[in-house]
Order: C-alpha cells, then structure tokens, then sequence
C-alpha cells in the first residue's frame, strides 16, 4: 500500500513563550513491512537528529525568543506490506526489556485480577489469549473521549471504563506483560475512510518462539511463529498495511509523537491533524 502522510501539530498560547524545547518522534520506523519514500520535517528553527534508547529516531528543536505559537509539520511517503500480519522475529532491543513495567502501565490489583482470567489460555495459545483479551478489553473500556488524558496510567483509565486509542495500547501492553509476555507501546498512523484523523497508538507483543500445539494436533497459535505482532484494541484488529508505525516504547511517554517543556506562554492550546490518504508513487 502506497501511503501519502501529512501531519501538523500547532500550539497556541495567550502569553509569549520565553523559551521552548519540543522532542519530536515524527520519522516512520523504516523495517520489515515498511519503507520511506521520502520523508521531510517542517519545522520553524533547525532541529538535531539522533536516536533514543528505543532507537527511534528523535529530532530535538530548540527555539529561544518570544513566540505566541509553534508550528511543526510532517509530510512524506511511505510504502507498506499487503500481506496479511505476521509476528516480527527481529529484536531491536532485547524483549525483557518490555516485561518491565513504567509509569503509565503499572498494575493494581482490578488490573491483576482482569489480566488473570487470560493466564490459563497464554499458557496453552499466547496468540488467541490475546485476541480474546483484545475483544474483552474492547468491551470493557468502549472508546470514548473525554475520560482521559495524556498523563492517565492504564489503572485509571481501566477504572473509569472508557479511553482512547492511547489507554487501550497502555492496558492491553499492562495485561500482556502480567501474563508473561513482553509488550510494547506503538505510536503511529492509520490509513481511514476519515480525511482528517489524530495520530494512533496500538501495542505489539512478543509472541512466543515456538507455537504451542493442542491435544489433537492442531496449531494452537493460530499458525503463529514467534516475533513482534502488533495489536489494535480501539479498531479490534491485528496491525497490517495501513499502520505506519513512528515510535516504539514502555509507554506514551516513551513514544509520542511530540513532547516539549517551556518556559513562559500562560494558557496553551493544542490543535493535532493527519492525513493519511492511499494512493500511487506517482501522485503529487
């Protein structure tokens, strides 16, 4: 799937900001199922390019001087895989690393209790474990704006009932690794029939290296090798050709797309939009 992305992100103030430094995770992670055509930031000062300890790729921007807003832009091309979703073998960092919890996936005890009730199934089909804790939790906590925020833990948000994109990614990535399996947080985009969307979050799990097989021989793990595979709570799906991924991590705060602190600018308003639209390599 040929892929055309924009994406603009405006901050508003109603004081001049002193002084402001934004950490961007807005480069598609280039790998098995994705490539970068081209890809290029719009952004109002030069920024620095380098890796974060998830090897995404971060540019740090800077700026000095009053200012009442900021503007920063994303636009590119990409191509992605039409095959069906397949687990990713490859391991960037070692998987451990993602059965650690962090500070938006901690667990209380209504978590322990709701991931417990998949343990017996993981054991025997992590896959299917999985699809039905996806399902449940897409019954559970109904995608609802509002309840939440960017700073909401799992915990909180799975009280509440209700969540977005961000909190599904965060409670499926909580339950998974409480069942023993590592998980990630997945920031990125997703090709709609919407014009005009936010960006999306869904989590990828390590699922195990050898498929377990059921007691009349069958596959119990769905025909699943072990690797990476991505998971879409809010859409009820496995992540495929229409996901770009942009930022891997143990959370959001880990792997959002933008992140800044400032100095000075009193009351801010943020206004996000993206377009994903498919189409051909030639199309301008």
């Amino acid at each position: 799937m040929h892929l055309h992305i924009s994406h603009e992100t405006v901050y508003d103030y109603d004081a001049p900001v002193a002084r402001s430094t934004q950490y961007l995770r807005l480069t598609p992670r280039a790998g098995r199922g994705l490539r970068v055509l081209h890809w290029h930031l719009e952004l109002p000062a030069p920024a620095s390019a380098c890796k974060d300890a998830f090897g995404n790729t971060m540019h740090v921007l800077s700026l000095d001087g009053p200012r009442r807003d900021i503007v920063l832009r994303a636009v590119g091309e990409v191509d992605t895989s039409d095959a069906p979703p397949t687990p990713d073998p490859e391991d960037e960092l070692p998987a451990p690393l993602f059965l650690r919890d962090s500070p938006l996936t901690r667990a209380d005890e209504p978590l322990r209790q709701f991931a417990a009730s998949f343990a017996d199934a993981a054991t025997a089909d992590a896959h299917g474990a999985l699809l039905a804790l996806m399902a449940a939790l897409g019954e559970r906590m109904p995608y609802v704006r509002g309840y939440t925020d960017a700073a909401t833990p799992a915990a909180q948000a799975f009280a509440t009932g209700h969540g977005v994109c961000q909190d599904h990614a965060q409670v499926f990535v909580c339950c998974a690794r409480l069942l023993g399996l590592p998980a990630r947080y997945v920031s990125g985009y997703l090709a709609t029939d919407f014009e005009h969307v936010a960006s999306h979050a869904w989590a990828e799990v390590r699922l195990p290296e050898a498929a377990t097989t059921a007691a009349d021989g069958r596959d119990a793990s769905h025909g699943m090798a072990g690797g990476w595979l991505g998971y879409d709570i809010s859409n009820q799906c496995l992540a495929d050709g229409r996901y770009v991924k942009l930022a891997i991590g143990a959370d959001y705060l880990d792997a959002c797309p933008v992140r800044g602190v400032r100095t000075g600018g009193g009351l801010e308003t943020m206004r996000a939009e993206v377009l994903v639209k498919p189409g051909t390599a030639d199309q301008q």
